[in-house]
């Protein structure tokens, strides 16, 4: 592709870098920057810098949070004893959606892929086993992808917590395997949750 202005190819390069982005879309993308007032692009780029550099993660349940506590983790309405582990923020916004559940998360910041060089010690599992010492939680809840990194991380997250005396499920499998959580329709979700099974029950379907 060939550009008019070093400036706009060096844009088009940084927009490229997005996920799901090719040449094309962030063409187009800084194209539509530059048609913007000048105020309306500094809007846009000091609230990425602002999320870059002041956006924190719950010191709890490990979400991203505009404080050390997350609103959830805070809230005095929420079911202490119901733990729900996630890979990312975008589950927690997934389950959120479907008003399905009232209970607090553990975000892990990712899932087991010894092909991509992760392993259990770059996720969130210390802190978890950690918060299940503290004897307040009743039930947690392994709302994972069906993918073979979302079973593997199931497996030995299993292996960590069954010391413990509490229930251990897992979302319903109405969703397809290999499929990402955050991609699922609500309706679906939310009936996975609230029809949760036991995950040794799981392991024989």
């Amino acid at each position: 592709m060939n550009f008019s202005s070093k400036l706009l190819e060096n844009a088009v390069a940084e927009f490229a870098k997005l996920p799901g982005v090719g040449q094309k879309t962030a063409l187009r993308l800084v194209l539509h920057l530059l048609n913007q007032d000048k105020q309306e692009v500094e809007r846009f780029s000091g609230a990425i810098s602002k999320l870059r550099n002041e956006i924190q993660f719950c010191s709890v349940c490990h979400n991203i949070s505009d404080l050390s506590i997350c609103e959830i983790c805070a809230s005095n309405k929420r079911d202490r004893s119901l733990i729900c582990v996630v890979e990312d923020t975008r589950d927690v916004m997934a389950i959120e959606n479907t008003n399905q559940y009232n209970g607090v998360y553990h975000v892990l910041g990712g899932l087991i892929s010894p092909m991509d060089g992760i392993g259990p010690s770059d996720l969130q599992v210390d802190t978890l086993v950690e918060r299940l010492k503290t004897n307040e939680a009743k039930e947690i809840i392994f709302a994972l992808s069906a993918t073979m990194e979302g079973d593997t991380t199931l497996f030995y997250l299993h292996k960590r917590v069954k010391s413990f005396n509490i229930t251990i499920s897992t979302i319903a499998r109405g969703i397809a395997f290999g499929g990402e959580l955050e991609y699922v329709d609500e309706i679906t979700l939310g009936r996975s949750i609230t029809t949760r099974v036991p995950y040794e029950n799981s392991l024989t379907k």
